[in-house]
């Protein structure tokens, strides 16, 4: 690939569904000259539930399935797949690959003032304990509260973001983290920042919230401008955004537009199991 080709080329963007769009969407705000090529597994939803064995396969088969569509970088924008399956595709691909992990665990290093901080994820994520193994390799002191929230991905997908169901939920799960004293906590799911604003209120301004989606996209900025990939802008196109999903692609379309800050005209299925 020349290195203008190498420029203009896409980033491409991974999630088990629409939650991945928290990160594409950072993106597009912190990067806006930067094409994205966005895939959503959303026959294969959630990934929460799954194991190790299956999310690495899982990213193994898009990697491929992204690698089709020539780009340059991929994030995975999936905090489970991050923790389980970073690792060992990255040994197999030739290409630079990030999670939101270590962006997000190093944003709370750098936020808590009293060496607490709160995780809350999906029970795989939670399980795996990387948030807290990656925090602990930057300072041991720190301590972490971690906490599954499995309900918060469904009730975001179904669109009940609104209801006052989320709003018990959300209590349900984080009043024993409100009642610790952490001061920074991660939103370890990317489906978790749609729903930000109200964890925010029911926690309160002492606890500061972390989003691992704003995180990501500066982290892949450096990444970019590092290894000289970074698209300019000097090309006379308009920055372009094409979503795949393996699933119901209305109404993924249908969320995409909630959530992205520009229309999504339409999202193409493709048969990921082919990859």
């Amino acid at each position: 690939m020349s290195l203008e080709s190498r420029k203009t080329a896409p980033v491409g963007v991974f999630d088990s569904g629409v939650g991945g769009l928290t990160v594409a969407r950072e993106i597009s705000r912190q990067l806006p000259d930067e094409n994205i090529v966005y895939f959503g597994d959303t026959a294969r939803v959630p990934y929460g539930s799954k194991s190790q064995k299956t999310i690495i396969r899982f990213s193994e088969q898009i990697i491929r399935f992204l690698k089709t569509k020539q780009v340059k970088a991929i994030v995975i924008a999936c905090n489970t797949a991050s923790a389980l399956a970073l690792d060992a595709v990255r040994d197999e691909f030739h290409i630079p690959i990030m999670g939101v992990v270590i962006p997000g665990a190093r944003a709370a290093v750098e936020a808590t003032r009293n060496n607490k901080v709160g995780v809350v994820g999906t029970d795989a994520t939670v399980q795996s304990g990387m948030y807290t193994k990656i925090i602990h390799e930057m300072n041991p002191e720190i301590t972490v509260i971690e906490k599954a929230c499995p309900l918060f991905v469904p009730l975001v997908e179904e669109g009940f973001k609104e209801h006052v169901v989320t709003q018990e939920i959300i209590e349900y799960y984080l009043e024993s983290m409100r009642n610790t004293d952490i001061d920074a906590m991660i939103l370890g799911c990317t489906h978790y920042p749609l729903l930000r604003s109200k964890i925010r209120a029911y926690l309160g301004d002492r606890i500061q919230i972390v989003n691992p989606a704003y995180e990501t996209a500066m982290d892949l900025k450096r990444l970019l401008q590092e290894q000289n990939m970074a698209n300019d802008g000097t090309t006379e196109q308009h920055s372009r955004y094409e979503f795949y999903v393996s699933d119901a692609a209305e109404k993924f379309t249908r969320f995409a537009n909630t959530v992205m800050p520009f229309d999504v005209p339409v999202t193409n299925v493709v048969n990921i199991e082919e990859y």
